[in-house]
């Protein structure tokens, strides 16, 4: 091998392995990405009462889609444009705000006595060591007990009227509202009481301005618990013998395979639940405005 070879620049145009010239290269084709976070931004620009529609929206059409296409047949469930016409049906010749009334005496007249009891025990029970003695270990008790199985026990004592429908209510109530007032009483904090002793304030005094608006919070939540199982209450005592009421048009719609009817009543609890929560939730922003300045 002579010099000149052993100088010769290596030849790299051809040899696999080696880069391409400048003047051979061409540019990627590149596909336009957009960010999972951005579609997520996007979604997020929506208002939030629209972004909350739309599963229930989503649902209502595949539920449509599949009674229009035979999948979901009308004995099984019927479809939302028949049951939104059983509900039009209904509210015209006033069949359901008949109905709708009477439900809702019940749940007010159950929800009054329940709180009353279930109050009432909870002051006694929260604020005398000898209260919580005699009050507490009973109440505990009964509260095991399932109250729908009470049903028949309240029938054979206070008959067929109204009254057996409107125990349970209050019954659920009153257990719920204990629950929470007790807890609420016995988590007032020590220094809050320290601090009211040292300002002068007697018993009464402690428990007007120190126990009980410590306890509010809890007992706004029992409320709210409390008209949860209100509602619930109203549909077992509306199915044993109700003349009327929302649970006596169920009846009625279940002896004739009416799945629109009962629909359009399940409906019909759900609304006023949710109605009877958007109250309570709004009352307690304006009761408890003080934790939130607190935060």
């Amino acid at each position: 091998m002579t010099i000149g070879h052993a100088l010769a620049p290596p030849d790299t145009s051809s040899e696999s392995g080696k880069f391409p010239a400048p003047s051979d290269r061409r540019p990627l084709d590149l596909e336009h990405v957009v960010p999972a976070l951005a579609r997520g931004a996007r979604l997020r620009a929506l208002p939030r009462w629209l972004r909350r529609a739309l599963g229930p929206l989503l649902l209502l059409a595949l539920w449509q889609v599949l009674s229009a296409t035979g999948v979901l047949h009308a004995d099984v469930l019927a479809s939302p444009g028949t049951i939104a016409r059983a509900g039009s049906d209904l509210i015209a010749d006033g069949t359901l705000p008949s109905a709708m009334g009477i439900s809702l005496q019940r749940v007010a007249v159950g929800l009054v006595l329940g709180s009353v009891v279930g109050t009432a025990l909870a002051l006694v029970s929260g604020l005398s060591r000898l209260g919580e003695d005699l009050v507490d270990a009973s109440v505990q008790m009964l509260r095991t007990v399932p109250w729908v199985g009470l049903i028949p026990l309240f029938i054979i004592w206070l008959g067929i009227g109204e009254a057996p429908k409107v125990a349970p209510i209050a019954l659920g109530v009153a257990f719920h509202l204990y629950l929470n007032v007790y807890a609420g009483i016995r988590g007032v904090d020590a220094q809050l009481i320290e601090a009211g002793m040292s300002l002068g304030l007697g018993r009464w005094g402690l428990v007007r301005h120190v126990v009980l608006p410590g306890a509010l919070p809890g007992a706004m939540t029992g409320l709210r618990y409390s008209l949860a199982t209100a509602w619930l209450a109203l549909v077992f005592g509306e199915s044993v013998n109700a003349d009327a009421g929302i649970g006596f048009l169920m009846n009625q719609a279940r002896e004739f395979f009416r799945t629109d009817v009962i629909v359009v009543c399940l409906v019909v609890y759900a609304f006023l639940g949710l109605t009877t929560d958007v109250i309570v939730r709004t009352l307690e922003r304006l009761l408890l405005q003080w934790p939130a300045a607190v935060r």
